[in-house]
């Protein structure tokens, strides 16, 4: 797990912030506290990345509504709900609208901690290939009109000849935009230049959701 990465736990009973933070700190794991909902998402704009921790229910906001304001907020840290045995209906709830997981009330110790060790193994995914789609993007940020269009005739699968009648041009000259494609995006085979095009149209796809 990245130094950065923090489990931020959400809970409005102060015995059981305490008692959380002990078990994780005693397995290594950075804790943050947060007494509610509420004063979590003040502070979410220059919060650590990592995963949340939250009760469902609490006052003045709960595990639902605080799941759904993340979302708005297009925040991915995951998150685990921990639920009482009358709330699996919100728990369910939570996880459609995004949440990565449910523990109910009393739970193992070590259930809770595979399922932190999980959703930070997931957040630290989520966060390198959003770093790898904005490298990808910046890159075919650099590709003029016409070296796109033979790139998005490429990942369509179009033999060169097929773009060049499509486009007005020459297949030759299809072949000189396409050595250019290959350049600035830094592919060395057309399997990796499609790779690559997809990785980011899948990135912009979750962000149009989650971030």
């Amino acid at each position: 797990m990245p130094n950065s990465q923090v489990v931020h736990i959400i809970d409005d009973d102060a015995d059981v912030r305490q008692s959380l933070a002990f078990l994780l700190s005693t397995a290594g794991l950075p804790v943050q506290l947060h007494e509610s909902a509420v004063a979590f998402l003040k502070n979410l704009p220059k919060a650590q990345d990592g995963c949340i921790v939250t009760d469902v229910r609490m006052p003045e906001m709960d595990g639902l509504e605080l799941q759904r304001r993340l979302v708005e907020a297009r925040n991915t840290m995951p998150v685990i709900v921990i639920t009482g045995h009358g709330d699996i209906a919100l728990a369910v709830e939570a996880m459609k609208a995004g949440a990565v997981d449910f523990i109910e009330k009393p739970f193992d110790d070590e259930v809770l901690l595979t399922a932190i060790r999980s959703a930070l193994a997931r957040s630290s995914s989520d966060r390198e290939r959003g770093a790898r789609a904005a490298e990808i993007r910046s890159r075919l940020a650099l590709l003029s009109e016409r070296e796109r269009q033979v790139l998005d005739g490429l990942v369509a699968g179009k033999a060169n000849k097929v773009i060049a009648y499509d486009l007005g041009i020459s297949a030759r000259t299809v072949e000189i935009y396409r050595a250019n494609v290959m350049t600035k995006m830094q592919a060395d085979s057309l399997s990796t230049l499609v790779r690559m095009v997809l990785l980011e149209g899948n990135s912009a796809d979750e962000g149009g959701r989650l971030r």
